[in-house]
């Protein structure tokens, strides 16, 4: 049996780890911002909406998102890239609605769907590679494909 090759040259592999690094590190980077507030101050992107209806102060809130940015991007760096990139999709659509409802920065929400399609893509690349046989985070076959 022919076994999948991958390579560094082959442009799906460049454009899986092209998404896999990108939106693995991106929500790493901003959910670690979100103690720091360097690149930004995130709570002004937090909804008028939400800051009424959650129990606790905007600043709390937006460490704790700090938090699931951190593991999501975690999830797409690790070997669950399929299950990690979905999550960061949901996860920047439920942004892109939170700023819709701010009434302003729609450019932002644009850009956090537009992500998410991203995401999804990877997703997506994701499940071809497992289905082909290599490994979610490797350039080499599948052990299951050689032992035949």
């Amino acid at each position: 049996m022919t076994q999948p090759k991958s390579s560094p040259r082959n442009p799906l592999d460049l454009a899986w780890w092209t998404l896999k690094i990108g939106l693995g590190v991106g929500p790493i980077i901003t959910g670690i911002d979100k103690y720091f507030d360097k690149l930004t101050d995130w709570s002004m992107y937090l909804s008028p909406l939400a800051t009424r209806i959650l129990p606790l102060s905007a600043s709390v809130f937006m460490r704790t998102v700090g938090v699931v940015e951190i593991l999501a991007g975690i999830v797409v760096l690790s070997r669950w890239t399929r299950l990690g990139s979905y999550i960061v999709m949901a996860w920047l659509l439920a942004i892109a609605v939170n700023l819709l409802t701010t009434g302003m920065f729609y450019d932002l929400a644009m850009r956090d769907v537009e992500i998410a399609l991203g995401a999804f893509a990877l997703a997506q690349l994701s499940a071809v590679r497992e289905q082909s046989g290599l490994h979610p985070n490797t350039e080499t076959p599948s052990p299951m494909l050689t032992s035949r």
